[in-house]
């Protein structure tokens, strides 16, 4: 059991490197999702291979990837015309879009209390708003990117319900893979890029792109399957709510960033963290209710 947790919390830890990686990678955002899928694919490829289940399910989870793909597409220009913590904090806006896109895809009633507690993280980040409005755009991209990831959560919830994991992730790889090599002239023609796009990664980008696809991609993952051969699914998904406060204070460590925010930001984040708190608390009480 402890070493299930070990497994749990490096990956969290590594998770909160995702973000940093988009900071040091200067390379245009479309080519660093393009190259992260690609060199995970060739990293997870030899132990995974190419499974058969039916032709609707690949598709299904091949657009599960592209979902995905766009989500890190959109994550990384957000950082990009901003900086990591910005990032970050626009992805805990995931919770209230998916409080919103779940009961569409599942037909049951809208929650008024994940909705309350989301609106405290949409307060959040209207406080961040008051920012230097050179953030905004950066917030924008987030925002966006939250509600991709939230919808690939719940569609990929839908879509993969007996399918074993690591044939999940090959096919959603290589499958991202292929959507967002469609997606990109679309993507560039509404964000004109405002430095080149595919080029070869080299010297220290190709560095961490490698980083990134192996430790951030691969072996993130193999420490969730490690982990979840020992403990519930709920509490891998709750230890996760840690990732976003994992990454801010890397990026305060690594980038200096807490010298660009003011006092905004922090009342924002305080906030935030109060929503994943509150859900934190109401999840474990659900918990408990059903098991008694």
């Amino acid at each position: 059991m402890q070493h299930a947790f070990l497994y749990l919390h490096l990956g969290i830890l590594l998770a909160g490197f995702t973000g940093l990686f988009g900071r040091l990678i200067t390379m245009h955002e479309v080519d660093i999702v393009w190259y992260r899928m690609l060199f995970a694919s060739l990293f997870i490829l030899p132990f995974t291979g190419l499974p058969k289940i039916g032709c609707k399910r690949i598709f299904n989870i091949a657009m599960c990837g592209g979902l995905l793909g766009l989500h890190w597409i959109l994550f990384y220009g957000s950082i990009k015309v901003s900086n990591v913590s910005i990032g970050v904090v626009c992805y805990a806006l995931v919770g209230f879009f998916t409080a919103l896109i779940e009961p569409l895809f599942f037909h049951r009633r809208i929650s008024r209390t994940e909705i309350f507690y989301s609106l405290i993280t949409v307060a959040g980040l209207l406080c961040i708003f008051s920012l230097d409005p050179r953030y905004r755009f950066g917030i924008m991209l987030g925002t966006i990117s939250s509600a991709i990831a939230a919808l690939y959560s719940v569609y990929n919830k839908q879509v993969t319900i007996g399918v074993d994991s690591k044939t999940v992730l090959i096919y959603q790889i290589l499958g991202g893979l292929g959507v967002v090599t469609l997606l990109i002239p679309i993507y560039l023609g509404i964000f004109p890029p405002s430095q080149p796009v595919f080029v070869l990664p080299a010297g220290s980008n190709l560095y961490w792109l490698l980083c990134l696809a192996f430790f951030c991609t691969s072996i993130l993952y193999l420490f969730q399957i490690m982990a979840l051969k020992a403990l519930s699914a709920f509490t891998v998904n709750l230890s996760y709510n840690l990732e976003p406060i994992y990454t801010i204070i890397l990026a305060f460590i690594f980038f200096s960033e807490g010298r660009e925010l003011n006092a905004s930001f922090y009342i924002g984040i305080s906030l935030i963290i109060l929503s994943v708190a509150l859900q934190t608390i109401r999840s474990i009480r659900n918990k408990k209710l059903k098991k008694d």
